[in-house]
C-alpha cells in the first residue's frame, strides 16, 4: 500500500478548520449590545448592573488599559429554534492563543447571581434548550480590558504595566456578540477527530495502530458531507466507534488528571485583578462541575479562597457546595504559592500555619499534599517545614524548565537538611497547563523516568497563569482518554488519590538530597531590592513584634494584638507569593509593595513600641532591648538593660593612603581608592583579604538575558567587567570611613565602620543604569571546596568548585543572612540585612587558592518593569574574620535586629521569656498561642549542623510543657531539657501557671 499518510493527515487539518468546527454554530442572529464605562477602579456588582449603558456595535474599540467595562446583551431566541441548545457566544476581541493573558469577563443574570467566566478559550453561555421560541435573552458581563504584557515577540519594555503610565487608549475591538444554535453532535465529533488525530500523530510510524486510526479518519472523512456537515456527523461519528472503544494496554501509563487553573496571585496585572481572576475561574469551574460528573477540580492558595469569601460571596456559596461534594479540592496548604528560596524560617512556617488553619476552620479540610508547581526552586531546609506542618507530599513541575541537567526522578523522597524526606511528584508532562492533548499525553509517557517500578503520574489540566480553568473540551478529551489504545490511561481524581496509588506502587523510590535547585529564573534573587528588603525588614519586625508583645503580656498584662497580628502576617506572606518577592511582576504590584511594606513596617513599630514603654517603665535612661536570640553587649536575646561603655574603634590615616580602622578584634586597612586591603584577625593573627586583592569591590557587569529578563542572569554575564576603583571621595567620618564613587549615571556612597569583630559597610546607590548588574567582591585568602549559605532552619553547603555541570550551574544562589567559607579552625562570614543572591568562585594563585564571595546588589531589566530599581538603594553588609558557623548565625541576627533604645527607669531591666543554654539552638518565635489561650509558644532548632544538648528556661512561672506541629496542635508531652539532632527544629507550648 503507498503511504498517503500525509494527505490523510492534512486533510483532516482543513476539514476540521474549515468544515467541522465551524458548523458547531450552524445558525446564529446577534445580539443588542451596549456598555457602560466604569471609572477608575471596579466597582461593586449591583453598581455595574444598575449602570446605563450606550449602544456598542461589534468592531467598535473599547477598553482603555486595566479598565473595567460592563456589557447588557439582549435578545430573543428565533421561534424556529424550538428544543435545540442555544448557546450566546461572547467575543471581547480575544486572541485566542492568550488565554489569561489579556481581556476576559465575567458573566451575570439580572439579579446580579454569577454565570460563569469569559476567556479566549471558553466564550460561551447556554442559554438553554427553550420548548417554544421567543425567550428573551438577558445578560450582563464584567469585562477587563486587561493589557497583554508579554506579547509577541516577548520581553519587549512597556508602560502597560502600570495604571499610572499605561494611557487611555483602546486595546480592543469587539467581537462577536450572538445566539447560537449548539449542534452537539458535530461538537462531539471535533472531540473525536482531535483526539485521534492527535494520538495518531505521537504513534510510531510503523505501527499498526497509527494506521488503523488513520484509515478509520478517512473513513469518517469520507462520510461527511460538506455541504452538510451537521446532517452528517453522526454518520461520520459511527465510522470511529470501533478505533474509540479499543481499550488501552494493560501496561499503558496512567494519569491522574487534576482540574486547574494555576493562578498567579500577582504578576502581570495586579493583586486586585488577581481578585477577579479567582472568581471568574471559580465561576467556571462550579459550573463545569454540575455538568460534568467525574471531573475533579482543585485550587491551591488559601488567600485565593479568601478573597472569594470577601469580595464574591455569591462564588463563594457554590464553591462551599462543590466542596462539600469532594470534588473542588483545597490544594496545597499554603497562603500563597510563595517563593522558597527568600523567606525565612518563621515566615515559611507561617505560610503552612496560615494555609493550612484556613482550609481546617473553613472545611474541615487537612489537606497532605504541597502544591508548588511554578516555584523557582526549593530550598533545602523545606521538607522538616513541610513535615512539622502535618503535611508529607510534595507537588512541582517547575524544575523541569532547568536549562543545563535534566533533573533523573518524577517520583522520589527528597531529603531536606535535617534528615526529613519527603515523598515529591514532579508531572512528566512538563506543564502546569496541560490541555488533554495527545503531544501532551505522549510526552508524559514517553518521558517518565520511573517506569518499570512506577506507572502513574499527575497532569493539573486547565488554561492556568492568569487562570481560566478546565475546559468542557479538555473533560471531553479526558473521557476519550481514559481507556484507549496507544495513549495513557487518563482518570479525573484529587491530588490525595493520586499519591496515594503512587506511594502504593513506589514503595522504595529514590532519594535526593538537598536544595532543588532551579538552573533557570536566578536573577529573581536580586531584581526589585525594595520588595525584597521590605520582606526582610517586615519578618525582622514580625519577629520582634510577637517577641515584645509576648513579653509585655506576661510581665505587665498587656493586651496582645492578636488580630492585627495575624492580619499582618498575611499581607506579608502574600507578598512572598512566588512573581511579587522575585522581583518578576508589573511595575503596578511592586509600587504598591513598597506602600504596603511601609504601613507594615509602621504599624508594627507602633506595637514594638507599645510593648517596650511599657516593658520599661517611666524615666529617663536608655533602656536596650535586644531582640536578636544571642546575648549582645551584656543584654540577653529576648530582654533588656541600662547598658554602656561600649567599646571604641581608633581611626588613623594610612601611611600608604587611606585609613585604619582598629579595635581590640580587628584591624581594617583601606586604601586611598576606599577599598579594603586588610582585615586583619588580631585574634588569629590571619589576615582576611586574598593576597594582592581588594575587597569592598564594585563591581558591573552588563546584564541582557536571552529571554525572561526580571528572571534570568545567563552565565556569558561574566564574560564583561568593570571594577570600580576610582573614587571622588575617600575620608574619615567620626570612626567612620565614608567613600563616594561615580559610575554611568549613578552614584555610590559606602560608610565603613567597625562593630566589635566585625566591618560594617553601608551602601547607598542612586542607581539610573539599565540592563546592568551590581556586584560587591570580597577576595578572601580561604581555600574551601564548600561554603555555607543559610537556608530556613539551619544552613546548606554548595560546592565552590565546578566538577560537574550540577555545579557549574549553580552560577548565581540564595543565601538568607550569611554565607561562610572556612578552613579547618578559620573561616570569614558575610553577612546582610537584606540581600540574596551572591555568588562564590575559587582562585588558584602563586600564593595558593582563594576563595572569592560576591553579593548581588542590584539589576536594572526592562521587562516587565521598565524602570525597574531605579532610584535611592540602601544595603547593609558584614565582613566577619575568624567567624566559625555559630558567629556566622549570630551577626546574621545581629544585623537584621538591631537594639532598640527606648527610654525607661533607672532599674529598668527585663528578663527573656526563654533563654537557652546553648548558643547552637537558635529561639526563632517566642509568641502567645494562637488559640487566645495565653499560653507561650516557643520555637527553636539546632543552627550550627551539630548535635545539642540544651536546656530551655522559662522566665515565668510553667504548669505544662506540651510539643505541637507549626499550627499549635499536639504531637506529644514536651520537655524543657532535650537533646537535638543537627538542624532539628522544635515547637512547645509552654502552658502558664
Amino acid at each position: 500500500m503507498h503511504d498517503d499518510r500525509n494527505l490523510v493527515e492534512a486533510r483532516l487539518k482543513r476539514v476540521l478548520d474549515e468544515r467541522i468546527r465551524p458548523a458547531v454554530y450552524p445558525e446564529s442572529v446577534p445580539l443588542d449590545v451596549a456598555v457602560w464605562h466604569a471609572p477608575g477602579e471596579p466597582v461593586p456588582v449591583e453598581e455595574g448592573l444598575a449602570a446605563t449603558p450606550e449602544p456598542i456595535a461589534p468592531g467598535a474599540a473599547w477598553g482603555a488599559p486595566w479598565g473595567t467595562s460592563w456589557f447588557t446583551v439582549t435578545g430573543t431566541v428565533p421561534a424556529e429554534w424550538a428544543g435545540r441548545t442555544v448557546e450566546a457566544l461572547f467575543d471581547l476581541g480575544f486572541d485566542e492563543n492568550m488565554p489569561g493573558f489579556q481581556s476576559e469577563g465575567l458573566v451575570y443574570r439580572p439579579d446580579g447571581s454569577p454565570v460563569k467566566g469569559l476567556n479566549p478559550r471558553n466564550h460561551w453561555v447556554r442559554v438553554g434548550s427553550p420548548a417554544e421560541g421567543g425567550e428573551r435573552v438577558r445578560l450582563h458581563i464584567e469585562a477587563a480590558s486587561n493589557p497583554v504584557i508579554l506579547g509577541h515577540p516577548p520581553f519587549q519594555p512597556t508602560h502597560l504595566g502600570d495604571k499610572e503610565t499605561a494611557g487611555t487608549a483602546p486595546l480592543y475591538r469587539l467581537g462577536r456578540m450572538d445566539l447560537a444554535v449548539f449542534d452537539e453532535t458535530v461538537w462531539q465529533l471535533v472531540m473525536d477527530l482531535e483526539v485521534l488525530g492527535e494520538l495518531m500523530l505521537e504513534l510510531p510510524a510503523g505501527g499498526t495502530r497509527r494506521w488503523e486510526l488513520l484509515r478509520a479518519l478517512e473513513r469518517a472523512l469520507d462520510a461527511v458531507d460538506l455541504q452538510d456537515v451537521n446532517g452528517t456527523a453522526a454518520a461520520a461519528r459511527a465510522e470511529l466507534t470501533g478505533v474509540l472503544s479499543s481499550p488501552a494496554v494493560p501496561s499503558a501509563h496512567r494519569i491522574s488528571a487534576v482540574g486547574h487553573a494555576h493562578i498567579d496571585s500577582a504578576w502581570l496585572w495586579p493583586l486586585r485583578e488577581t481578585v477577579r481572576k479567582v472568581a471568574r475561574t471559580a465561576s467556571n469551574m462550579t459550573a463545569l462541575l454540575e455538568d460534568e460528573p467525574d471531573f475533579v477540580f482543585a485550587m491551591s492558595q488559601a488567600q485565593q479562597w479568601a478573597w472569594i469569601k470577601e469580595y464574591r460571596p455569591e462564588v463563594w456559596a457554590r464553591v462551599t457546595k462543590a466542596v462539600a461534594t469532594g470534588r473542588f479540592v483545597p490544594a496545597g496548604g499554603m497562603w500563597v504559592e510563595s517563593d522558597t528560596n527568600m523567606p525565612g524560617s518563621e515566615a515559611m512556617a507561617r505560610q503552612f500555619v496560615h494555609g493550612k488553619r484556613f482550609f481546617i476552620d473553613e472545611f474541615g479540610i487537612d489537606n497532605e499534599e504541597v502544591w508548588l508547581p511554578d516555584t523557582f526552586g526549593f530550598a533545602a531546609g523545606l521538607p522538616q517545614i513541610i513535615k512539622a506542618a502535618g503535611s508529607k507530599r510534595l507537588l512541582t513541575q517547575k524544575i523541569s524548565w532547568s536549562q543545563t541537567n535534566t533533573f533523573p526522578h518524577h517520583t522520589f523522597l527528597w531529603e531536606g537538611i535535617d534528615g526529613t524526606r519527603i515523598f515529591t511528584h514532579f508531572p512528566p508532562v512538563d506543564t502546569y497547563n496541560c490541555s488533554m492533548s495527545g503531544r501532551e499525553m505522549a510526552h508524559a509517557e514517553r518521558n517518565f523516568k520511573d517506569k518499570g517500578t512506577a506507572r502513574h503520574s499527575l497532569a493539573p489540566t486547565g488554561w492556568g497563569d492568569g487562570g481560566g480553568g478546565t475546559t468542557r473540551e479538555m473533560v471531553a478529551k479526558a473521557a476519550r482518554l481514559r481507556d484507549l489504545e496507544g495513549s495513557p490511561a487518563v482518570t479525573w481524581e484529587p491530588p490525595a488519590d493520586f499519591f496515594a496509588k503512587a506511594e502504593a506502587e513506589y514503595p522504595n523510590p529514590p532519594v535526593w538530597v538537598g536544595e532543588l535547585y532551579l538552573e533557570l529564573h536566578r536573577a529573581t534573587l536580586t531584581s526589585q531590592a525594595k520588595t525584597k528588603q521590605g520582606n526582610r525588614r517586615s519578618e525582622s519586625l514580625l519577629r520582634e513584634a510577637e517577641l515584645w508583645a509576648a513579653t509585655a503580656a506576661v510581665r505587665t498584662g498587656a493586651s496582645y494584638p492578636y488580630e492585627q497580628l495575624d492580619r499582618i502576617w498575611k499581607t506579608v506572606l502574600l507578598h512572598q507569593f512566588h512573581d511579587i518577592l522575585p522581583g518578576s511582576s508589573i511595575a503596578w504590584v511592586h509600587r504598591e509593595a513598597r506602600r504596603t511594606y511601609e504601613a507594615v513596617a509602621s504599624e508594627l513599630n507602633g506595637v514594638i513600641d507599645a510593648a517596650q514603654r511599657a516593658l520599661a517603665g517611666d524615666g529617663d535612661r536608655t533602656v536596650v532591648f535586644n531582640g536578636a536570640p544571642h546575648t549582645r553587649h551584656g543584654v540577653p536575646g529576648g530582654g533588656a538593660r541600662v547598658v554602656s561603655g561600649l567599646r571604641g574603634t581608633e581611626a588613623r590615616v594610612r601611611d600608604a593612603g587611606g585609613f585604619v580602622l582598629e579595635n581590640d578584634l580587628l584591624r581594617v586597612e583601606i586604601d586611598d581608592r576606599g577599598l579594603v586591603v586588610s582585615a586583619y584577625d588580631l585574634s588569629a593573627g590571619r589576615e582576611t583579604v586574598a593576597p594582592g586583592q581588594a575587597a569592598n569591590l564594585l563591581q558591573l557587569h552588563p546584564d541582557f538575558p536571552n529571554k525572561w529578563d526580571a528572571w534570568d542572569v545567563d552565565e556569558f554575564y561574566r564574560n564583561t567587567l568593570t571594577d570600580l576603583v576610582e573614587a571622588e571621595e575617600v575620608d574619615l567620618d567620626g570612626d567612620s570611613v565614608r567613600v563616594r564613587r561615580s559610575f554611568g549615571s549613578s552614584s555610590v556612597t559606602q560608610l565603613l565602620t567597625l562593630a566589635g569583630g566585625r566591618l560594617d559597610i553601608l551602601t547607598e546607590v542612586d542607581w539610573h543604569e539599565t540592563e546592568k548588574f551590581l556586584k560587591l567582591a570580597f577576595p578572601l585568602d580561604v581555600r574551601a571546596d564548600r561554603y555555607a549559605s543559610e537556608s530556613q532552619f539551619g544552613h546548606a553547603f554548595r560546592a565552590t568548585h565546578t566538577n560537574t555541570s550540577w555545579e557549574a550551574a549553580k552560577f548565581e544562589a540564595c543565601n538568607h543572612r550569611f554565607v561562610h567559607v572556612e578552613e579547618p579552625g578559620w573561616g570569614v562570614a558575610l553577612v546582610n540585612d537584606s540581600t540574596y543572591g551572591h555568588d562564590v568562585t575559587r582562585t588558584v594563585g602563586d600564593s595558593g587558592t582563594t576563595t572569592t564571595l560576591r553579593v548581588s546588589l542590584l539589576r536594572a531589566p526592562r521587562f516587565p518593569d521598565p524602570e525597574t530599581d531605579q532610584g535611592v538603594h540602601r544595603f547593609r553588609h558584614a565582613l566577619v574574620p575568624g567567624a566559625t558557623i555559630g558567629d556566622a548565625v549570630r551577626e546574621g541576627y545581629f544585623i537584621n535586629l538591631p537594639e532598640r533604645h527606648v527610654s525607661g527607669a533607672a532599674s529598668a531591666e527585663v528578663e527573656p521569656l526563654i533563654t537557652v543554654d546553648d548558643d547552637a539552638v537558635v529561639v526563632t518565635a517566642v509568641k502567645l498561642a494562637d488559640d487566645g489561650s495565653g499560653d507561650v509558644i516557643v520555637r527553636f532548632h539546632e543552627s550550627r549542623g551539630g548535635r545539642a544538648g540544651v536546656t530551655l528556661a522559662p522566665g515565668f512561672p510553667v504548669a505544662e510543657v506540651v510539643a505541637t506541629d507549626l499550627l499549635e496542635r499536639p504531637t506529644g508531652e514536651g520537655a524543657l531539657s532535650l537533646s537535638l539532632r543537627p538542624f532539628e527544629l522544635v515547637t512547645l507550648r509552654l502552658k502558664r501557671a
